[in-house]
């Protein structure tokens, strides 16, 4: 049975340091869910789903696994984040030029861009950020963010030196943590969120940060755009039996000899969100998350295709890469390098805004005949796709992101 949730507002450090009730050029944020425990959330689908349209003169709350529900009196003005996929929907929202730090070693700046280009309008500058991965509590100090659009139980897992004591003290401090990460493949969540923590699709995320933005409305044209996708993709598959066997792999950079890891393609979570609802034939059927494998391995799966994620932007490597398949010995004769199937990916934990153009391209990869084929890729920025060409409509994104809708 799910715990309630009481939601009542705690003071930051700036409220204390300025001795008011509001902040200037921010927001007054504070969240706690239960008894002010972390590790306290709702799993409960009603509450973890509606969340009351605000006047502007009312406080309003968000509640989302694993946090809980968080209360806010304006929408954050100073956004810290880890992974790109919570970004990506600040970006989304209108809100790209308000975070300040994210995993900059994934030059996420320079891949975007590459998507970006084709969005009239839409630009960032996200290379100066500071480097969230590891962060200390020091930087979250400094950084004094309005909000935390972070997962605290990924950080506990995944950072060093974080536990929810820490996690407590900067809600209560500096700011609240609004986040959900271990759903992009159903991980499973550290103490003291174990028994409690919710999975939810890419888009169930997106609609609950919408909600802290006030910003609503935004994901709502987004949310149709890909519905409206994933329905023209879904509606002309061809027959099971006519759909390609293929790997979904990353290939270090560096070549073949230094890992190959594959992938599934159409296991539970949000990573798979750019390749699930393609429903193709997966060459390795049995693998529920990756693992690593060797060139004999891959050739033995035999596939068709082989979508490689990882492999665009300045770290992608695309073509040094591409080129070392069609030469080494061992690969050169898997039937996607024999053809010439071998195809782009960006990355696995994409935010809306990629979701939709990794589906349009994923789409074109596999199946050519039924959706166009994606041309030939040097790995540079996305391809120039004309109106009738395109899966979505690139201009009314470009709008939406911008406002002008």
């Amino acid at each position: 049975m799910a715990p309630d949730v009481t939601t009542y507002e705690i003071p930051t450090r700036r409220d204390i340091v300025k001795g008011s009730g509001t902040i200037v050029g921010g927001s007054l944020l504070a969240g706690c869910s239960g008894d002010n425990d972390p590790a306290s959330t709702s799993t409960d689908a009603d509450e973890t789903i509606e969340a009351q349209t605000p006047t502007e003169d009312e406080s309003y709350s968000v509640t989302i696994s694993p946090v809980g529900s968080v209360e806010f009196e304006d929408p954050p003005q100073s956004i810290f984040t880890v992974l790109v996929h919570h970004a990506d929907m600040a970006l989304a929202l209108g809100y790209g030029d308000s975070i300040n730090a994210m995993f900059t070693d994934e030059d996420f700046d320079s891949l975007y861009s590459l998507f970006l280009e084709r969005l009239d309008g839409v630009s960032v500058d996200w290379s100066d950020l500071a480097n969230s991965w590891n962060a200390g509590k020091e930087m979250l100090y400094d950084l004094d963010s309005d909000i935390h659009l972070t997962d605290p139980a990924y950080v506990v897992a995944q950072m060093d030196g974080w536990d929810a004591t820490d996690i407590k003290e900067v809600r209560k401090n500096i700011g609240p943590w609004f986040g959900n990460t271990l759903s992009g493949q159903h991980s499973e969540a550290p103490q003291p969120w174990a028994n409690e923590y919710q999975y939810y699709t890419l888009w169930e995320i997106f609609e609950k940060v919408s909600k802290v933005f006030r910003e609503e409305r935004r994901y709502q044209e987004l949310a149709e755009i890909h519905s409206n996708l994933v329905s023209t993709i879904q509606s002309n598959l061809p027959p099971q039996d006519k759909r390609p066997r293929t790997a979904h792999v990353h290939i270090a950079r560096t070549g073949l000899s230094d890992g190959i890891w594959a992938y599934s393609l159409n296991a539970p979570g949000f990573y798979r969100s750019s390749t699930r609802p393609l429903k193709a034939n997966d060459a390795f059927p049995d693998l529920q998350r990756f693992q690593r494998i060797d060139r004999e391995t891959l050739v033995a799966a035999d596939p068709d295709v082989i979508l490689r994620t990882g492999s665009m932007g300045e770290r992608g490597n695309w073509v040094e890469i591409e080129n070392e398949l069609k030469s080494d010995p061992v690969t050169q004769e898997i039937p996607a390098v024999e053809n010439d199937r071998i195809h782009p990916q960006a990355i696995q934990y994409e935010g809306p805004i990629l979701n939709l153009f990794q589906l349009e391209m994923a789409a074109k990869e596999l199946y050519p005949e039924q959706f166009g084929e994606w041309p030939s890729y040097d790995g540079g920025q996305y391809p120039d796709f004309s109106p009738d060409e395109q899966l979505f409509d690139h201009q009314r994104v470009a709008s939406i992101i911008t406002g002008d809708f």
